[in-house]
């Protein structure tokens, strides 16, 4: 049985880890784009936390905390701290947690999300992305429907399990009006 001294060591030397690995994520993320830089104002500002842990279906997550968490399982075999991907995904979640709750948890977030995650992405690797990340990079970020089922369309033919079905095309109180009067937002 583990006392309670060394418990509480252990607990400090993992909330260390996750504190430097933090900044070395801040770190790379202030030398690419504008984005990068305002990336690192905000999560600075708001202390989000960023850790490791094991997801069912997707490679990062947001959380209600206010933090995200990194898929270890996806994950594991990169030099997290300098991987674009990594990186993309952190500026990725980073978005929802700017954008808010409704916003995030919804079809116009995500493709907000993934779009600012893609550029990033292709700017640091200095190259074209695949094609259906291109498509998703270049579709209007816009109120009109018929976009943004074509944007869900394609985010769950780039990650199959992918549950975007489950989120409302639009910022939740934005669908309850859409669903009243039949008018998109402004």
């Amino acid at each position: 049985m583990i006392n309670e001294d060394k418990m509480v060591r252990m607990i400090k030397i993992n909330l260390g880890k996750e504190e430097s690995f933090r900044n070395e994520i801040l770190s790379q993320l202030e030398k690419h784009s504008s984005v990068g830089v305002t990336t690192v104002e905000f999560l600075r500002k708001h202390n989000v936390s960023i850790k490791f842990r094991t997801k069912k279906h997707s490679a990062a997550a947001w959380t209600l905390t206010g933090n995200i968490e990194l898929n270890l399982a996806m994950n594991q075999n990169r030099k997290p701290s300098k991987d674009p991907y990594i990186l993309s995904l952190v500026i990725h979640e980073a978005r929802h947690l700017q954008q808010g709750l409704f916003k995030a948890l919804s079809v116009y977030g995500e493709l907000d999300a993934w779009q600012v995650g893609f550029k990033f992405y292709k700017d640091l690797i200095g190259s074209p992305l695949d094609p259906l990340s291109e498509e998703i990079l270049h579709l209007p970020l816009n109120w009109s429907r018929t976009e943004l089922i074509k944007a869900a369309k394609l985010m769950k033919k780039y990650s199959p399990l992918y549950r975007i079905d489950l989120l409302p095309l639009y910022p939740l109180p934005h669908e309850i009006v859409w669903w009243v009067t039949r008018k998109e937002p402004i």
